[in-house]
């Protein structure tokens, strides 16, 4: 049995939004502010209590816009990563590309991100979930590629669905697909997203949708940018 959880507005397949001016002003005046945090970041992330400087980030973070959230985490090639990110929204996505556009080049100590990025192993990844482990490596997936859209339909399965209940079984289809993919490219390139309840025929692993999707948002891209 599949289960219906999201399908693309066909909205979000348009061209992407403009980078307006007061976004674009916004984020001068955040990557101004960061400048003159990052002393003080640097004394608290030094000391382990990133508490101490956690609502002078938000501030400015909500700044920018103030429905857009934050981390700041270990970062890949990094120490650290701050991530400032939409949540998939297309209204916020003008804002997190002019914070992103205003960015500084990442250096040994940070990098940026404006989406939550893809985990370097998804398969290696246990989900804690209401008390209950569950690893990624069990998810399966059932990828139709839709080329004329440049969108990848799924069916998700985890064996520990079973007796789930409905938001919880939720989280556990969207985790491994965020985790996989990142949020941007996961916003981009997924249409429909259903639960399977018992395992579906031709599923494939995480890794072999990573590796799909990548290769369609490649070709679907040059295909948009000629």
């Amino acid at each position: 049995m599949f289960r219906f959880l999201r399908r693309r507005d066909a909205a979000d397949s348009a061209e992407p939004v403009d980078v307006h001016a007061e976004a674009a002003a916004r984020a001068e005046q955040f990557w101004q502010r960061w400048d003159d945090l990052l002393p003080e970041i640097a004394s608290a992330l030094g000391d382990s209590v990133p508490q101490r400087i956690e609502s002078l980030v938000a501030e400015a973070v909500a700044a920018v816009h103030p429905n857009l959230t934050f981390a700041i985490e270990h970062g890949e090639q990094a120490v650290y990563a701050l991530v400032v990110s939409s949540q998939a929204d297309p209204d916020l996505r003008p804002y997190t590309d002019a914070w992103m556009a205003a960015a500084p080049a990442a250096d040994t100590v940070w990098e940026y991100h404006d989406a939550v990025p893809p985990v370097p192993d998804p398969t290696e990844v246990t989900v804690n979930l209401r008390g209950e482990k569950y690893p990624l490596a069990d998810v399966r997936v059932v990828a139709q590629v839709d080329e004329a859209e440049g969108l990848v339909d799924v069916a998700v399965y985890h064996p520990g669905f079973r007796g789930l209940d409905d938001s919880t079984r939720r989280a556990l289809t969207f985790l491994p697909l965020d985790a996989t993919l990142g949020e941007r490219l996961a916003a981009d390139r997924l249409g429909r997203v259903e639960t399977a309840e018992r395992e579906p025929e031709g599923t494939i692993g995480l890794l072999e949708l990573r590796e799909l999707v990548r290769e369609l948002d490649r070709t679907a891209s040059a295909a948009e940018g000629s």
